[in-house]
């Protein structure tokens, strides 16, 4: 039997008071969680290569290193492991989890998360009501590229209170931030482990968070549990029932439908793809009473009450709160009212953002179309140094995750609808379909004319990644991608997809950045003006008069490629343009509302 396991700085102790880690092991099996107890002197991955059993659930083994290193970059379209691991990994390796071994809550690092980019910043995973620790095991993987993951994991039977999870927590971060103190820590919270990040965020305002909150349990005196609790103390419950409520409490907390379609694969045949989907639903139901031991009837009663104590503390510290905040709130939550809490808490933290799931229940890091390092990417709150996100040094490559779920928004399905065809110039003179035409080295830089609302733009980058697996870096408008009008599109948007891809702000500085990295930039002079253009202004340029770009290109070099788009306009006819607007009351006043906050290129 060999044994692997990815280290993690141990911020708990073992009964034994010595450090403890969690080892995946591989034999003839299923993959299962162990404990190790001894002395760790490094932090590179190491083999182990014998072991031998003292006692139930200790280890011991002889340690020697391992060549393992790490890397700086991905390449484009890199396959980022995305739902690698399933529900029925969940329920197999919760089983064992759950066995009661007497220790405190302790921090674990998930084997599958393997070694990430060189300066990657940690993120704390702080589990929801199960106490697990595994809700980003469909995560694992993609994250574990770009994040050095850590999981908390609290036993079935610990009675930890609180105030003590809190500490734990907080402890972490200040060896975390001792240990780097450039650089940020993200702490993503599920449901009542939202709560213990902003405890800790209020807690140290002088310490760079990053906050993810995945249905934050700050609602919890809005919730459906708090009837509950009353009948599960007073009542003499039968033993029958006693199994009955976590799994109804379970069916609940997420949607079994969305749950039985992670990790089915995409079938041009529907039968195949119906028996698929059947034989998921089919395994997942049945496992279903395993919450039971995840959370048997006692620790449900232990949970809710601490769900109490855990909201009212958080929310007595919600106008501390400094550090930047994101919320994923789901609109199908059956426990708490997700949705309605994320609008109060962006009305009481400052600079706080959220995104909608509207198809999504409690569960949402369980269920199918949501990835997490996605949304990361598309909100832009991934940075390793800086304390803001910086477009170029902190930019990530898109993964293929990432293309699928184009696909799936309006972006993709337009341009599957359009299907765009595009055509280049060789050196001879010789018009050849694709991008043969256009060099593969950079720098270069592609300039060009908008179309109706600019829908040209994505046939270009989804060419390129499709053709020459190239990101080409558009010089976007700074509005479409500024934080300041996201309540008006508070779902996963089109704007998210514009930094997904590589969008940067326009600018002189960001110009020259992604010229002096050999990038394929691609530039629009015309900007809004051309993809918003009037009544009658079919294929007419707005270009400023004195081009700029041109004397930026020719000192590093670039290459320009001029190129011209054509048949939107022919196709469609613009019937409401801004000088109809404005004769509109009610659009003339948001008109105007907006106006004065809007970002200029120029």
């Amino acid at each position: 039997m060999a044994i692997y396991y990815t280290p993690c700085q141990t911020f708990g102790k073992c009964p034994a008071m010595q450090p403890c880690i969690r080892f995946k092991v591989q034999d003839t099996g299923r993959p299962k969680y162990l404990q190790f107890t001894g002395v760790l002197e490094h932090h590179s991955s190491r083999f182990v290569s014998s072991c031998a059993k003292v006692q139930s659930g200790t280890f011991v083994a002889r340690v020697k290193h391992s060549d393992d290193v790490g890397f700086k970059e991905l390449p484009v379209l890199y396959d980022d492991g995305y739902a690698a691991e399933s529900l029925k990994d969940f329920f197999d390796i919760a089983k064992d989890m759950t066995k009661p071994d007497g220790g405190p809550p302790r921090w674990f690092c998930p084997t599958a998360c393997g070694r990430p980019l060189d300066d990657s910043p940690t993120l704390l995973y702080l589990p929801g009501i199960d106490g697990t620790g595994l809700g980003l095991i469909l995560h694992h993987k993609s994250l574990g590229k770009f994040f050095q993951v850590r999981c908390l994991h609290i036993p079935v039977a610990d009675r930890t209170p609180f105030e003590g999870l809190v500490n734990l927590v907080e402890d972490g971060v200040k060896l975390e931030h001792a240990k780097s103190p450039g650089r940020p820590i993200y702490l993503v919270g599920d449901s009542v482990g939202g709560c213990i990040a902003l405890s800790v965020a209020a807690r140290n305002p002088n310490i760079d968070l990053v906050v993810i909150l995945v249905n934050p349990a700050t609602s919890l005196a809005r919730s459906q549990l708090l009837n509950l609790l009353p009948i599960l103390k007073d009542l003499h419950l039968p033993e029958e029932l006693h199994s009955i409520i976590p799994c109804l409490i379970g069916f609940l907390t997420g949607d079994p439908v969305k749950m039985a379609m992670v990790n089915l694969k995409s079938h041009n045949c529907l039968g195949m793809a119906m028996k698929e989907y059947y034989e998921s639903f089919c395994f997942l139901l049945p496992r279903v009473h395993n919450l039971a031991d995840i959370v048997p009837l006692e620790t449900l009663i232990w949970k809710i009450r601490l769900l109490q104590t855990a909201a009212g503390d958080t929310n007595s510290r919600l106008h501390d709160v400094v550090a930047e905040v994101l919320i994923l709130a789901s609109c199908k939550d059956h426990i708490i009212p997700s949705k309605d809490e994320a609008k109060r808490l962006v009305s009481l933290i400052p600079g706080c953002r959220v995104r909608y799931f509207k198809d999504n229940g409690h569960s949402l890091l369980l269920e199918t179309g949501v990835d997490l390092m996605t949304v990361i990417k598309g909100t832009g709150i991934y940075r390793r140094w800086t304390r803001r996100h910086d477009f170029i040094s902190d930019f990530l490559p898109p993964s293929k995750s990432d293309l699928r779920h184009f696909a799936n928004e309006i972006p993709g399905r337009l341009h599957h609808l359009i299907s765009p065809v595009i055509f280049s110039t060789k050196k001879n003179g010789e018009i050849v379909k694709g991008l043969v035409g256009v060099p593969e080295e950079g720098p270069v830089l592609l300039v060009g004319n908008h179309m109706l609302l600019g829908v040209d733009l994505w046939a270009i980058i989804k060419q390129f990644l499709a053709e020459k697996n190239i990101v080409v870096r558009g010089l976007a408008h700074p509005g479409s991608l500024t934080t300041k009008f996201e309540s008006l599109y508070p779902e996963f948007s089109t704007f998210d997809l514009f930094r997904i891809f590589g969008a940067v702000p326009v600018s002189a500085s960001n110009f020259f950045r992604l010229l002096s990295t050999n990038s394929h930039v691609l530039l629009y002079p015309g900007g809004t003006r051309e993809s918003l253009h009037l009544k009658g202004e079919q294929h007419q340029l707005h270009w400023p008069e004195e081009p700029e770009f041109v004397r930026m290109a020719a000192k590093f070099g670039a290459k320009i490629v001029p190129f011209g788009v054509v048949g939107e306009d022919d196709a469609a006819d613009v019937v409401l343009d801004y000088k109809d607007m404005m004769k509109i009351p009610l659009l003339r006043d948001l008109i105007q509302e907006i106006t004065p906050e809007a970002v200029t290129s120029r």
